[in-house]
């Protein structure tokens, strides 16, 4: 087995960033520029501001409002930054609202559209952002870039995933893929490498000595599943399958699609290895599993709950065997609703602009976990010090060899939302694999089908 606890050096940092020479970081800017030859067009009548209260001593600024699809830790981190901005010029004022998670952010951004009262920002995952590009709810970015703030600034993989027919409508921000965490200490203990399982069938070996352990009187389990199509994505890749190809036909429920199942299904309901989780990720910190799958996101979080009570280790997404690992790029980056107002648009920027420094990029990579997307924030000295200290956040950085974006099949939430519910047959009901990967295809099927024509008219390179 390949070793991924090496130490870092500033040479590895920056390759796994894909950083070239010259990368900078940028200042902070006080007034708003303006949003090109054609901001004009970003301006749409009839809408307005939603409700929402400046903080004292903000009054008479221009007031930007961001729905963010953050809570607890994640969303306090978010509020520091929003802090610091709003205290580095005297022009703007940027203020966060937690609307929950991503799916109460579709929710409730819809009804926001219908109402005509909009936030300014908004923050969707992955490509799910077409969605509304699609009804003409974001502003297009590029009026706003300058030789010091562009898209070369920001790690390659997840640039073109903000683009649609040539136009940037999204800046990388919370970026991620998920990564593999496991109980070092458990692992240690057992006799198991501390590097973790590489492939299933790894995993499928450790399982066995892990079950030795009680854990109030019950095996202890190798793994917690959720049901979840962003994970599932990596699995699917990682049988050597897909959910969907690239000429839009579905292929979830093919021979890999269903091996990738049968295995999980066997591993959790006959050979009693896993289980469905409700939280996987508290019941890690329970110790009640010695493994599950999360974002990057969720490591500085788990770090710091697990505490002096057991190692957190993270390895890459687990393959089958001789398969390649693949992971899809996940969480999300900024967007600006087209609104009425141009002046809070140009407000927006000048935030997308802050927030892209190299110490602000690298501040939410340490208080979070997500990817310090800023390539020159490998530069600074605090991230640098992370890694060397936990080694944890430098495999995260390192299986963005392997990032790809997801199929089209997840660039729509329902048919995430119907990916996860026949994960969740397989994990909780113990269904047959190829019986409901079959009627799944059907609906993507039919759901992609009827997405193709806009689909294709955003014309994405990230594949090419």
């Amino acid at each position: 087995m390949s070793r991924h606890l090496s130490s870092p050096s500033r040479r590895s940092l920056l390759a796994a960033l894909g950083l070239g020479a010259g990368a900078a970081g940028l200042a902070a800017c006080g007034s708003p520029n303006g949003g090109g030859d054609n901001a004009e067009s970003n301006v749409r009548d009839g809408f307005s501001q939603a409700d929402h209260t400046v903080p004292a001593g903000y009054e008479g600024r221009t007031a930007i409002l961001f729905w963010a699809p953050w809570t607890g830790e994640l969303y306090e981190s978010l509020m520091t930054l929003f802090t610091e901005f709003n205290e580095s010029q005297d022009e703007i004022v940027a203020i966060a609202e937690s609307v929950g998670g991503y799916a109460d952010l579709t929710q409730k951004f819809t009804a926001a559209l219908q109402a005509r009262a909009v936030p300014d920002i908004v923050c969707f995952p992955e490509m799910q952002w077409l969605q509304f590009h699609a009804s003409d709810a974001l502003a297009p970015l590029d009026g706003y870039f300058d030789d010091e703030w562009n898209t070369d600034i920001y790690i390659p993989n997840y640039v073109n995933e903000g683009v649609a027919a040539g136009e940037t409508f999204v800046v990388p921000f919370a970026r991620s893929t998920p990564l593999f965490y496991f109980n070092r200490s458990i692992y240690r203990d057992a006799g198991l490498p501390e590097e973790g399982p590489e492939t299933w069938e790894d995993l499928a070996e450790f399982a066995p000595e892990l079950a030795k352990i009680e854990v109030e009187g019950r095996p202890l389990s190798a793994m917690a599943f959720s049901a979840d199509a962003w994970t599932g994505q990596a699995d699917i890749w990682g049988f050597g399958g897909a959910n969907a190809n690239q000429d839009f036909e579905v292929t979830i429920n093919d021979e890999a699609g269903a091996e990738w199942l049968e295995w999980q299904r066997k591993f959790i309901h006959d050979d009693g290895f896993g289980y469905l989780a409700k939280d996987a990720g508290t019941d890690f910190q329970a110790g009640v599993t010695a493994g599950w799958r999360g974002s990057t996101a969720s490591l500085t979080g788990q770090t710091e709950a697990a505490g002096d009570k057991f190692d957190v280790g993270v390895a890459f997404m687990l393959s089958k065997e001789g398969e390649k690992k693949q992971v899809p790029t996940g969480g999300s980056g900024l967007s600006i609703v087209r609104t009425e107002s141009q002046e809070r648009q140009d407000a927006c920027a000048e935030l997308f602009r802050f927030l892209a420094g190299a110490e602000q990029s690298a501040a939410w990579h340490i208080a979070t976990g997500y990817v310090p997307i800023v390539q020159a924030a490998a530069e600074t000295q605090s991230v640098k010090d992370l890694v060397a200290k936990n080694p944890n956040y430098l495999v995260a950085l390192n299986q963005l060899e392997n990032a790809r974006t997801a199929d089209y099949t997840n660039w729509d939430s329902g048919m995430v939302t119907e990916i996860g519910a026949t994960q969740g047959q397989v994990y909780g009901d113990g269904a047959a694999p190829q019986k409901v990967l079959d009627a799944l295809a059907a609906e993507l099927q039919d759901t992609l089908d009827d997405k193709r024509e806009g689909y294709e008219a955003v014309d994405f390179q990230g594949w090419k």
